[in-house]
């Protein structure tokens, strides 16, 4: 699964690789977890890119609460085009969710011991995200969104069977396109990330606690 994760660059530098409309103004983030906001772009029509801030923890539209949320912070890409919570979304609200390196833990003896990945060149990426809009009785609007994982690459296989999945950028268009509801086309974009254009190594446990939101999160032991 993909239960936490960073952004550390400047409004700048996600603007330009993302082609935003306006540069966000963005406070480096060291430990996302889920429930929290996150910042995402959404597919419209005009193809023109803006962030908006999502609640991390998918909730469909057809829920009572907003408690199936917690549960629904990632999604299984082997059959998000098959279960009732995402199937919708899959079709017609894709995101990108904006990140720039994401925390796993590996089981040893006495402890789980968190490890950091991010890219070689330390560049911000998307991974594949759907969103939903939910309304509650009263009338109050969420806007939330889930994290897809597939199974791992060759540089976490060792910590984890399974990684979100990190989207190429020339894959972004597509992926965002409203108008493309090709299933098995889409599922093509669902694959393991090149594991040689990865880097991992292990961090503090400072990054269990998701109140720790501070550059020692990301330290090298």
């Amino acid at each position: 699964m993909c239960g936490r994760f960073t952004l550390r660059h400047s409004g700048e530098a996600i603007a330009s690789t993302f082609q935003l409309h306006e540069v966000p103004q963005l406070q480096p983030r060291y430990n996302i977890a889920p429930t929290q906001l996150v910042s995402t772009v959404l597919g419209s029509l005009n193809s023109v890119h803006q962030l908006h801030q999502l609640h991390w923890g998918l909730i469909p539209s057809w829920a009572k609460d907003t408690k199936m949320g917690a549960r629904l912070i990632n999604a299984r890409a082997e059959t998000v085009g098959e279960k009732p919570s995402f199937r919708s979304a899959f079709r017609h609200r894709r995101c990108l969710v904006v990140a720039d390196g994401f925390y796993e833990w590996q089981r040893q003896e006495n402890k789980k011991q968190p490890f950091y990945f991010r890219l070689q060149n330390d560049q911000p990426f998307a991974f594949a995200g759907l969103w939903e809009r939910w309304k509650s009785p009263d009338g109050e609007e969420i806007q939330s969104c889930t994290i897809l994982t597939t199974e791992a690459n060759d540089l976490l296989r060792s910590i984890h069977n399974r990684m979100p999945v990190i989207l190429d950028p020339k894959d972004y268009d597509l992926w965002l396109d409203p108008v493309v509801q090709n299933t098995e086309s889409l599922q093509q974009l669902l694959r393991p990330y090149q594991p040689e254009s990865m880097t991992s190594y292990a961090v503090s446990t400072k990054v269990n606690s998701p109140t720790n939101n501070t550059p020692e999160c990301i330290n090298s032991l």
